[in-house]
């Protein structure tokens, strides 16, 4: 549909299908996996067993808005139609109150002033109450002053009829200027992916704005949700977890001028911190993106959703570029809006390739420490750590344990100097002072 209305070009409707072919065993593997967020933002929650149900007719107005264009439209047509009827069953009833609708012979008896005129049944009175209701007024029906009360119900009628134009006007506005209809025209890439950017496993996901019209303060929230345990034994079948954007600026505000790559780096702390390519198929995890803003030419706040599940997250793949600069402009082609392509990436979590880094740098501190102690020894070794008395160098805690037998041995304690990792600890014992 977009694609015939010249938004989007039909090469993307092309590429769309193409990722669907190129992954079909992961999307019908598990395809009845329930999640909370569609693709297309709607929200997958079926609300059952409401017992108050008179609570939503306390906000008449939200749940008007809320309704399906049928039944607004059926709400709509009953509420003038039944207006009109009661109206007319009470114009008819004034009419036969007042003998109106009695036979006049016009020979004998000149007739009375009616309450209405040309009201001689049922279908007059209907139509002289379509007539007052929306002020149409074809002139061959009026109320004289003879009935005061039918003047009252002329006046009490018009107000009620302005009262239902405003507020069926009025659902009408805000059902056609709801903040999902703006989010029709941005568009989130079908899958996520999962590469390396700057040395660390990153999420990442495109979104983009099909509209020239800007987006306002645009922000972008990442929330995972998924099936936790706490210590006690309790399960929280729906734990939310945010999701901190890569943002320079330290906030998750973008400037949505042209389709951006929007990224997570899974560090400490972070909810994919144990995601590794072979624990992803097995996750029950749903990444949610809710994308918010204010619509630049109404003024209106809009938000877009959708949500990633893990048989829609590739892992060691990154998106292909789509902006060149042509002509002094740039130009996107959204063509490629989805692509990706393969990178060369660990299939460890972030949480292993840490412990693997972590080993690797114990192993070189190790090492450090016992040159720094090494240095700081006495009785063979140089203070300056370039050479020892034996062929391969002695541990701390063999010094320290010579030297305290050598102090034991004489009758005195005495404490040894150490430096560590650039530390110094100074402990001067009795015979230290006449060094």
């Amino acid at each position: 549909m977009l694609a015939r209305k010249g938004l989007l070009p039909d090469g993307f409707l092309l590429t769309r299908l193409a990722e669907d072919q190129n992954q079909p065993n992961r999307s019908r593997a598990r395809s009845q996996r329930a999640r909370f967020i569609t693709k297309t933002g709607s929200c997958n929650v079926a609300h059952k067993n409401i017992r108050e149900q008179g609570r939503f007719l306390q906000d008449v107005f939200t749940t008007m808005v809320d309704l399906k264009w049928q039944h607004s439209l059926l709400i709509f047509t009953s509420a003038f139609l039944c207006s009109w009827m009661l109206f007319a069953m009470i114009w008819w009833l004034l009419a036969f109150a007042h003998g109106d609708l009695e036979p006049r012979d016009p020979d004998n008896d000149p007739d009375p002033v009616p309450c209405v005129t040309a009201i001689h049944s049922f279908t007059s009175a209907f139509l002289f109450s379509i007539e007052v209701q929306v002020t149409i007024g074809f002139g061959g029906r009026m109320v004289t002053e003879e009935c005061p009360v039918a003047i009252i119900m002329l006046i009490v009628q018009n107000i009620l009829g302005l009262i239902i134009n405003a507020v069926m006007l009025g659902c009408v506005f805000m059902k056609t200027a709801q903040a999902n209809r703006r989010a029709e025209t941005l568009i989130f890439s079908r899958n996520a992916v999962v590469a390396t950017r700057n040395g660390r496993p990153t999420f990442m996901f495109r979104v983009g704005d099909l509209r020239k019209s800007m987006i306002i303060s645009a922000t972008v929230q990442l929330q995972v949700i998924r099936r936790t345990v706490t210590t006690e034994g309790e399960v929280i079948p729906v734990c939310q977890l945010d999701i901190q954007v890569e943002n320079p600026l330290r906030s998750n505000g973008i400037f949505l001028v042209s389709p951006l790559i929007i990224s997570h780096t899974i560090e400490r702390g972070s909810p994919l911190y144990d995601l590794s390519a072979q624990s992803l198929a097995a996750e029950d995890l749903e990444i949610i993106v809710i994308l918010e803003g204010v619509v630049e030419t109404t003024g209106i706040s809009m938000q877009a959703r959708t949500s990633y599940t893990p048989e829609e997250i590739l892992w060691g793949r990154r998106f292909v570029s789509i902006i060149t600069e042509e002509d002094g402009r740039y130009c996107v082609d959204y063509s490629k809006f989805g692509n990706t392509v393969p990178v060369r990436m660990s299939s460890l979590s972030a949480k292993e390739l840490d412990q693997t880094r972590g080993v690797q740098e114990g192993t070189s501190e190790t090492h450090l420490q016992g040159w720094g102690l090494v240095r700081a020894g006495r009785g063979g070794f140089r203070r300056g750590g370039r050479a020892c008395d034996g062929s391969a160098p002695q541990p701390w805690y063999a010094q320290s344990e010579s030297q305290e037998m050598d102090a034991e041995q004489k009758g005195q304690k005495k404490k040894v100097q150490l430096e560590v990792i650039g530390r110094q600890v100074e402990e001067d014992g009795p015979g230290d002072a006449s060094d």
